[in-house]
């Protein structure tokens, strides 16, 4: 097995970066079941699967302990993050891991097939300014087959509401601070343990290379997301779950 190879504990890895996920987003699990519960709901139970910007492979992780016969195409360009969902998910025949520049307007040639029931992301797509992301929702739209869906959930700002988006930030940060005085990891400290790793230590400079510190992408608002995805080809669009900070909306082709 790969850990046996490597030396390296690729479930503790995953674990660790759902860990420092959590610390941002404490409801991060919430969205990942709403967001499977809309793929039951719209094209059933075993889909075929295209998980976006995908990281270590979170979405496809719950997916396939809820789907057994779902299929998955992670799609990343963080070597680091996908060597550790290569590890994590060695000799599972059900996904393919893809090396893809999302910006890239030729990335969708790299994907294993032409047509996807679901396209799914979360807290990944906020890299991107509007732009580029609208183009990316228009090549989603030819990915998508008829009948399928598209969901996102990120963080979606409402510019309309200042001192709410105040609050809620100043709350959530009080939250996060107690828990780092408890001992959790943030994003920094977390990348420090993975440069420190013998197999990781490089696919991390290599991402450092890539991303450098943190992208400086835009958080558009729900309404946004929503209109941009019918202007893509999507027939309905709305968002099916929320948190004072974060939104899931979902796109029906």
């Amino acid at each position: 097995m790969t850990e046996m190879v490597t030396g390296t504990d690729w479930q503790s890895w995953q674990e660790s970066w759902d860990r420092q996920q959590e610390w941002y987003m404490p409801d991060r699990e919430e969205r990942f079941r709403v967001m499977l519960d809309m793929v039951e709901a719209v094209v059933g139970p075993e889909p075929r699967v295209l998980d976006l910007a995908c990281g270590t492979g979170s979405i496809t992780d719950r997916l396939f302990r809820r789907f057994p016969k779902a299929t998955s195409t992670g799609v990343d360009l963080d070597p680091a993050l996908l060597a550790i969902a290569r590890g994590t998910f060695d000799g599972d025949d059900r996904v393919t891991f893809v090396t893809a520049d999302l910006k890239d307007p030729d990335w969708t040639e790299r994907l294993p097939h032409d047509s996807y029931d679901a396209v799914l992301t979360a807290t990944a797509l906020h890299w991107l300014h509007s732009e580029p992301l609208a183009a990316l929702y228009g090549q989603i739209g030819q990915l998508v087959r008829s009948g399928g869906v598209f969901m996102n959930a990120d963080h979606m700002i409402d510019a309309d509401t200042p001192r709410i988006n105040a609050a809620e930030r100043a709350h959530r940060h009080a939250a996060m601070d107690r828990a780092k005085a408890a001992g959790a990891l943030d994003w920094a400290d977390w990348w420090a343990l993975a440069a420190q790793d013998p197999v990781l230590a490089g696919p991390t400079a290599e991402r450092y290379k890539i991303y450098g510190e943190h992208a400086d992408g835009d958080m558009p608002s729900v309404q946004w997301h929503a209109r941009t995805l019918r202007e893509a080809g999507f027939a309905e669009a709305r968002p099916v779950w929320a948190s004072p900070s974060d939104s899931l909306v979902l796109a029906v082709k």
